[in-house]
């Protein structure tokens, strides 16, 4: 049913001598000869755009998503990828950021009685687990709350017992920075719609990786149901959005797959990733924004599953999945010293005024530097206004935000 749309990987035309003086050279070598001393978080491939694919055959067809990344969970090796660092926004899927930031920061024995001041800036239209002010629940209820339903209302007890909204969300992008995800700018902990709140596949799948390495973690992704506090003694059951670990609207369950998380906005669309076991190896996927709705995001994502465990044996390293800073990860910036700017890998989504985080170093062609950031500036101009002329980024007010587009959530 799936197979490759496009060629095996795209390349650079050309690559400038860097030897060379910038005035013996035409503009658009020079540009060349900049991006050729780039140093890309993952690998320089994961910035070109198009499918990344070695040494293997097999891809799906009609994958429509915008981006998507396939990788090994214990080695990080990414298998294939399409637009892996393009920005787009993310939907509950930055919830993974929001555990992997908060998770251990209480026990999950802990008892907390929400207030209405808990609850007071939970967005309009925003998916819901049901939480109550007055009742009293515990961190693992919230928690369950956050992960199955892709509840903005505990996500927001929580940010409030953890000092609130502001400090979350600060705290947030700095752990993005440390697991190196530099394509991520957090505006609000639940993913909901807003201004300039965007992420990649190549980081969400950071997030995922990171949070998998946790039990709490672990277990919270891959619970079917639950029963939630109703008040009194009385409870009700909620089941997880993902529909490829329930088997819900039509879709089989996938055999292996051990979470992670779903979303979905009216802006975004449909995001997911994902992550399965089978015969001792784990991979990891995620896909962001398929032209369908419905189950094209789950199916996408099964059939790029199945071809990581089949085809994707054979496949050569298109990138990696970098390592926090803070576990000793090799920092993926320039060295210190060098001059830096903020380069597009990929055409940027609507709103992003710019692309992903990689980065042009200025090292022995100075000259050629010089050059190539001219142009480069000239083109980032070309795609702000093109960008803006598809209309930006909406705002918050009047989006949806669900784990589950057609489940009756909303976010």
């Amino acid at each position: 049913m799936y197979g490759p749309r496009v060629r095996e990987c795209s390349r650079l035309s050309r690559r400038a001598v860097l030897g060379l003086t910038a005035a013996a050279l035409p503009l658009s070598t020079a540009t060349e000869a900049a991006a050729a001393t780039a140093t890309v978080v993952g690998g320089a491939r994961l910035a070109r755009t198009g499918v990344q694919v070695r040494g293997a055959s097999g891809l799906p067809r009609k994958l429509t998503a915008r981006s998507w990344l396939v990788a090994d969970c214990a080695s990080g090796e990414v298998l294939a990828s399409f637009d892996a660092h393009r920005r787009l926004a993310p939907a509950s899927t930055l919830k993974m950021l929001f555990a992997d930031t908060v998770l251990k920061k209480f026990d999950r024995n802990q008892r907390y009685r929400v207030t209405d001041a808990d609850l007071a800036d939970v967005p309009a239209g925003s998916s819901l687990v049901g939480i109550k002010p007055g009742i009293t629940y515990t961190v693992e209820q919230l928690w369950q709350g956050v992960f199955l339903r892709s509840g903005n209302d505990a996500v927001h007890v929580l940010s409030h017992m953890n000092g609130g909204i502001a400090k979350t969300v600060a705290e947030m992008q700095a752990k993005a920075a440390d697991l190196q995800a530099l394509d991520t700018h957090v505006v609000s902990p639940d993913g909901f719609d807003h201004a300039g709140q965007l992420s990649s596949a190549y980081d969400l799948t950071l997030f995922a990786r990171h949070g998998l390495k946790d039990a709490d973690f672990r277990g919270y992704c891959g619970t079917r149901t639950a029963d939630f506090p109703a008040g009194g003694k009385k409870t009700f059951q909620i089941q997880n959005t993902d529909r490829l670990l329930t088997g819900a609207w039509g879709l089989k369950t996938y055999d292996g797959l051990i979470g992670v998380k779903n979303g979905y906005t009216s802006h975004a669309g449909n995001t997911f990733t994902g992550a399965a076991t089978r015969g001792g190896r784990t991979l990891l996927v995620t896909v962001m924004h398929p032209d369908a709705g419905g189950n094209a995001v789950y199916e996408h994502a099964a059939a790029l599953l199945d071809w990581g465990f089949t085809h994707g044996r054979a496949a050569q390293p298109v990138g990696l999945l970098v390592e926090p800073l803070s576990e000793g990860g090799a920092s993926a910036s320039p060295a210190p010293g060098r001059k830096t700017v903020q380069a597009a890998a990929g055409a940027p989504g609507p709103g992003s005024g710019g692309g992903s985080a990689w980065q042009v170093t200025e090292g022995a062609a100075g000259a050629l530097a010089v050059l190539g950031l001219g142009a480069w500036a000239l083109r980032r101009r070309r795609t702000r206004a093109a960008s803006a002329a598809e209309g930006g980024e909406p705002g918050a007010r009047g989006t949806r935000d669900a784990g589950d587009a057609e489940g009756g959530h909303r976010s």
